[in-house]
């Protein structure tokens, strides 16, 4: 056997392992039969785990070589010392429903949980919003000391919310993987536990939302085009074609980058191996029928979600609406227009039932990362 993929202790024995999973353990075994048994989605990151001559339980996931990407994933049969009672089992696929009943059922059982770490980005950012409120309500000069300080303070709040939100998504992970394998995680545990993997899912964010960011201004860009060369036939077609293209961009990214929380996280994988591994779990299952595959069934997933807000958007914004709508049809010049809906705009001021409608649909969205999480995990036991 390959000495790289033997894992041995001090005294040069290989290290056998005991995992649990649903409540039975299964080994002892090495880690070439562990792999084999990832490999056939017997064993996940979130199992627990303990070496045979230890008593102390820990995930699969610290297992040296067994998820660490760059290790060979090929190895010699399964040991004679390991009987097939001993193996654990491949649990069936679960049906989308199913997916989204484990979804609430994670959510109910940890949201002592999930509602402190939703608290990590929601509290900076409606301190800020009060902040800027206030000022509003208040009706002091732009030149006030106290608008200046309000201004500062709403910053700085926005740039803190924007340093949790790393924390908030790999802790999401963690919690969401620990519950799903019946687990009760410490909300401390998991909050350090998330700050360890904040700088590689900093980067993963910068990378993931900024190359959104730019396709939404491309797609507001064709837009304008639009808007510019409303005369021309021409340029109607060619800006339509480029709205298709950016559509399919569009797409074609949110599917490679499905799976992108789950493998910086509960991988342990790099930026780019994150990626990678993203794009290759999101496109595989093509023998299934179109809706058990991954990729459909997160599109799904964001699309239920993405209805979800719209929704409430629409009931904290009705009002509003109606007014821009209306002013829309009575009003030619746009400057007008615009000066029109601000004023309305600031008018508004402060509206309990828009400021609830928002707060609640904070609370509810770790509900998307729940769901991500449950469909991975059963995504990687199928394959």
């Amino acid at each position: 056997m390959d000495s790289e993929c033997m894992i041995r202790d001090d005294q040069g024995v290989a290290e056998e392992w005991i995992v649990r999973v649903d409540g039975r353990e299964y080994g002892p075994a090495n880690i070439d039969t562990l792999r084999e048994w990832k490999a056939e989605g017997r064993v996940l990151p979130a199992n627990e785990a303990r070496r045979a001559d230890a008593e102390l339980w820990t995930l699969a996931a610290k297992i040296p070589g067994l998820f660490d990407l760059e290790a060979p994933a090929s190895g010699p049969q399964m040991s004679a010392s390991t009987s097939s009672a001993q193996v654990p089992p491949v649990l069936p696929s679960r049906g989308f429903g199913q997916i989204l009943a484990q979804t609430f059922r994670i959510y109910a059982r940890g949201f002592l949980q999930f509602i402190p770490l939703t608290l990590l980005v929601v509290l900076p950012s409606v301190c800020g919003q009060l902040a800027v409120m206030w000022t509003q309500a208040a009706h002091v000069s732009d030149a006030d000391l106290r608008v200046l300080a309000a201004g500062g303070f709403a910053f700085f709040m926005f740039i803190f919310s924007l340093a949790m939100w790393p924390i908030y998504v790999g802790g999401i992970q963690i919690l969401a993987a620990e519950i799903s394998a019946g687990r009760r995680p410490g909300f401390f545990g998991a909050l350090n536990e998330a700050v360890r993997f904040w700088p590689r899912v900093a980067a993963l964010c910068v990378v993931v939302y900024g190359v959104f960011f730019l396709l939404t201004v491309f797609a507001l860009l064709i837009a304008a085009m639009i808007v510019a060369g409303a005369s021309s036939l021409f340029v109607i077609f060619l800006a339509l074609a480029l709205l298709v293209l950016q559509v399919w961009m569009f797409g074609r990214f949110f599917i490679n980058v499905l799976f992108w929380q789950q493998f910086a996280v509960l991988e342990n994988a790099g930026v780019v191996d994150s990626l990678r591994e993203s794009r290759s779990l999101a496109h595989s299952g093509r023998e299934l029928p179109w809706f058990q595959r991954p990729s459909w069934r997160g599109v799904l997933i964001a699309s239920l979600w993405f209805a979800f807000v719209l929704a409430i958007t629409l009931v904290s914004e009705w009002t509003t609406l109606q007014h821009s709508f209306n002013e829309l049809m009575t009003t030619q010049d746009p400057q007008a227009l615009l000066q029109k809906m601000t004023e309305a705009q600031q008018a508004r001021g402060f509206e309990v039932s828009s400021f609830v409608l928002g707060v609640l649909q904070k609370i509810l969205q770790p509900l998307v990362g729940i769901a991500f999480v449950v469909l991975y995990l059963d995504t990687r036991r199928e394959r």
